[in-house]
């Protein structure tokens, strides 16, 4: 059994050590821009910064005897601002027809776009490889326990939610779509261009061209790709299927990942989430497997979620005496709960 909590300080190594294994915008392989992102995730945990659409969460998943960080993800309340837009390419098609030579095309077209204002993202899933397919199902306890809460505390974030997927990499870890299209604007690198975004995005507003891009002059590999995932991520692709998300026709600037949205009421965990006060019997026989998640006002670690047989009677809940412990809850305290299988 995992316990999913909020990231600490103390965890700063061992997020360093899964951020090498992706080392993207959210989770960046470098220890100053890490413990900034922990930083301000606890600030957010602990309501210190006001504005809620300012705040980010970074969970973890800790093995309770050891106390090894096994996995991580991350809820961004609002992923494009005034300051650092949520930039991204509308994909769209467009038909020509010559009657002089009798020739028809259909071309796909990109449109640079920008939110202001932009939707909830969820990002940074990564899961230790000597974990992932395991029986605790690790990944997929991180990738749902950002709904759980969001479901919990739903007007701390937008309408809209995010997932940015990624696309095929070559086997050095470059975008095909960046050598095709961004370095030849920027005379950047994939690896250097995505650690500067992280900064600032005002290169991209300044040198990419502000006209439609025809993805027809772009090589044919290219093409095929735009809005695909990796092999390593079409797991993730399929459980945002079943979980309600889905294509939205835009595209990453920087590797051509697609990006897919739902709404945050139409998801099927945030619609089918409950809350229950916990029973002072604990549960002795097989109920129903849920994310079963805790939150308290004091104390350094506020969130804690573990996956659990649980029984819901009217207003009243029941775990097993270990997921009671694992998570650390006495009777009569309030439980939320969202499914898992």
């Amino acid at each position: 059994m995992l316990l999913l909590r909020d990231a600490q300080k103390s965890d700063l190594a061992s997020l360093a050590r899964l951020a090498k294994v992706l080392n993207t915008v959210n989770l960046p392989y470098d220890e100053r821009a890490l413990a900034r992102i922990i930083d301000h995730s606890v600030r957010s945990f602990s309501g210190k910064i006001r504005d809620p659409l300012q705040r980010s969460y970074v969970f973890v998943a800790e093995e309770p005897r050891s106390g090894r960080i096994v996995g991580t993800s991350m809820v961004i309340a609002q992923h494009g601002t005034r300051e650092s837009p949520c930039t991204f390419f509308d994909v769209s098609e467009r038909e020509h027809y010559s009657s002089t030579i009798d020739r028809h095309f259909k071309h796909q077209v990109l449109s640079i776009g920008y939110h202001f204002d932009g939707p909830t993202e969820i990002g940074g899933l990564v899961v230790d490889p000597e974990e992932r397919g395991g029986e605790a199902r690790a990944g997929k306890q991180l990738a749902y326990v950002r709904f759980l809460y969001m479901a919990m505390f739903r007007d701390r974030f937008r309408e809209k939610v995010l997932a940015e997927l990624m696309p095929p990499l070559t086997k050095d870890g470059r975008s095909a779509f960046w050598e095709a299209f961004g370095k030849r604007f920027t005379d950047l690198d994939y690896q250097t261009a995505d650690k500067k975004s992280r900064e600032n995005k005002e290169f991209i507003q300044q040198l990419f061209p502000p006209v439609d891009v025809y993805a027809t002059l772009f090589p044919e590999q290219v093409q095929k790709n735009l809005g695909k995932v990796g092999p390593a991520t079409e797991p993730v692709r399929r459980m945002l299927d079943r979980l309600g998300f889905h294509y939205v026709s835009r595209i990453d600037p920087f590797d051509g990942g697609p990006h897919y949205e739902a709404r945050l009421e139409d998801v099927t965990l945030v619609r089918a989430y409950r809350r229950a006060k916990l029973s002072e019997e604990p549960l002795e026989r097989d109920g129903e497997e849920r994310l079963v998640g805790l939150y308290r006002t004091e104390g350094k670690i506020r969130f804690r979620a573990v996956r659990t047989p649980a029984r819901i009677d009217g207003e009243m809940v029941r775990i097993p005496a270990k997921s009671r412990e694992i998570l650390g809850a006495e009777p009569g305290e309030r439980l939320h709960l969202v499914p898992f299988e």
